[in-house]
Formats: C-alpha cells, structure tokens, sequence
C-alpha cells in the first residue's frame, strides 16, 4: 500500500490541498495520519473515490525470525528495522509475520503461510533484514519462486540481526545429521561384510569336490 501526501493527492483529483482538509473534517474523504500526526492518503483510496475497480489487494509484509526462545528480543529488533525503512520509503506494511524456529526448517508455519500466499498471488513485497533470516541455504531458489509470482523480497542487509552464534548452531546441527548418516553407513557396511547370503556364492568344500571325482572315476572303471 502507497502512501501519499496531501498535495500529490490534491493533485491527482484536480483539488487544493485546502480541499483535502475540509473534506477529511467533513469525513467525505478522511485522511490518515503518521504517528506524528501528519496527513496522508493511499492509492485504495483515490482508486475508491474516483470509482475505479479495486484490483486483488497485494500485501506488503515483514517477515522475522529467530532460532530460539532466548532471541525475542532480536525479533522486536528486526520489526523496528524493516518499519523505520519501509516508512522513510512512504510503505505501510499489511502485516508483520514473526516466527521462531531453525533456518534449516522448511516445516515452518508460518514461513509456509506465507508462501503459500505468495503462489496464490496475494503477496506484493516480502522485507526481510537479512537472507538468512528467511531461509538458511537454498534462498536463491525461494527467491526466483517468489519473482515467478511477481513478489519481491527486499533484504536490507542488517547484519546485526544475524548473529554469528545461529549461524554456528545451524552448522553444527548440520555436522550432528551428516555424522549419524555415517554412522548409520558404516552399520550397514558390516552388515553385508558379514551377510554371506549376499556374497557371490558359497566357497566350495574342497572334501566335497574330491569326493565327487573319486565317485566319478569308480564309475569310469565300471
């Protein structure tokens, strides 16, 4: 959602600003206000007043998150952080998503909410602080995902809301899974090491194979 000043709306309905004003007292086209209470007025609106059709509304959203319980504080962080851009570039963000829970994790909630959204078309710009806040490996092909629906993800590139320790856990956690699959590997090895059923073949009894040939020979002399 775009927001715009008093007087690029006056403008675009061909009134003064002064218009503006007394219509918003009179509650013909009411005008919202920033939290230091100056006016403004979105693209929904001039679009409503001059009887145009409303397309499906796309959403602006910030998207948080943080890998655990002890990181809350780093989530308020991030909001602030996408807020203070989105509004010193004139943008009202539909919603704010926050979300804990490992980077590694594609069984996000509410990170598959939003992408849901995002192929269902209703997802305009997703802002996120950094790329690693959104998804750990892999965010180029989230990324060309998103571009195939026509939303964009802005990263900002906040470095502090990527602390070094996360990433290290994750690492870790990487190095934990890939060691029990070697693990796991080397059971299976000995396993068939010590499965003569999946050898090629039992080896011969030599007693055996003497006997047949003696057998053989008496029967000759017969």
């Amino acid at each position: 959602m775009t927001m715009m000043k008093p007087k690029e709306m006056a403008e675009r309905l061909g009134v003064t600003v002064r218009t503006l004003q007394i219509w918003d007292k009179k509650g013909i086209l009411k005008a919202y206000r920033t939290p230091t209470n100056r006016r403004y007025y979105t693209e929904e609106q001039y679009l409503e007043y001059t009887g145009q059709s409303l397309q499906s509304k796309r959403l602006n959203v910030a998207y948080a998150r943080v890998s655990n319980n002890s990181q809350k504080d780093d989530l308020k962080n991030q909001i602030s952080f996408i807020r203070q851009y989105v509004n010193a570039k004139g943008v009202i963000l539909d919603d704010t998503i926050t979300e804990i829970g490992s980077g590694l994790d594609y069984n996000r909630k509410k990170w598959n909410e939003l992408l849901e959204k995002v192929m269902q078309n209703e997802i305009d710009t997703i802002y996120i602080t950094y790329k690693d806040r959104f998804v750990r490996f892999g965010y180029e092909w989230f990324e060309r995902l998103c571009k195939m629906h026509d939303t964009k993800i802005v990263v900002l590139n906040n470095v502090e809301t990527s602390p070094s320790q996360e990433m290290i856990d994750d690492m870790v956690s990487i190095v934990h899974v890939f060691s029990g699959r070697l693990s796991g590997l080397r059971k299976y090895k000995t396993k068939i090491q010590n499965d003569k059923s999946l050898k090629d073949g039992e080896k011969d009894d030599p007693n055996a194979k003497g006997q047949a040939v003696s057998e053989q020979n008496d029967a000759k002399g017969d």
